[in-house]
């Protein structure tokens, strides 16, 4: 009877012990972010990895960050008119994206932050074009993993009006 008591306290221990120690392993956090761009329609690309997930955990990645782009008419002929009408446009832009992890318990992925929007309107015979934008406090966050910001600025002139 103390010999069946003893086995019993020993496969409860290893039990514990067993499922503390996985418990214990799932420590998500990003390994990595950066961005890059932006790209040639004022697009940023912000490329993370996220580590300690466990196999097959699906969360939700959010990229932010604080943009100003700069809108301007710009005439048919590629020309713009010796006094612009023009707008700058600043806030926060996000983007989301939900994630699986694989038998690794890691995510690797990207998101795309868009420029601000604007409502400037050009009159008859002018185009809408975007002549400069800029992103910064870019980061990168997960329910599961916490944040990692991506330190820099990233700027791109088109125009130079």
């Amino acid at each position: 009877m103390l010999k069946r008591l003893g086995s019993i306290m020993a496969l409860l221990a290893a039990l514990v012990l067993g499922f503390g120690s996985s418990a214990m392993a799932a420590n998500p956090h990003f390994l990595r972010a950066a961005a890059s761009g932006p790209d040639s329609s004022g697009n940023l690309t912000v490329n993370f990895k996220i580590a300690g997930l466990g196999d097959t955990v699906t969360t939700t990645v959010t990229a932010t960050a604080d943009a100003t782009a700069t809108y301007a008419c710009r005439n048919n002929g590629g020309n713009f008119p010796s006094d612009p009408k023009k707008t700058e446009v600043s806030g926060p832009v996000s983007a989301s994206g939900e994630f699986t992890s694989g038998k690794n318990g890691q995510i690797t992925g990207s998101l795309t932050l868009n420029p601000p929007a604007t409502t400037l309107s050009c009159p008859p015979g002018q185009n809408r074009v975007l002549v400069s934008v800029s992103y910064t406090n870019v980061a990168v966050s997960s329910p599961d993993a916490g944040s990692r910001s991506v330190g820099g600025t990233f700027s791109r002139t088109f125009f130079n009006i």
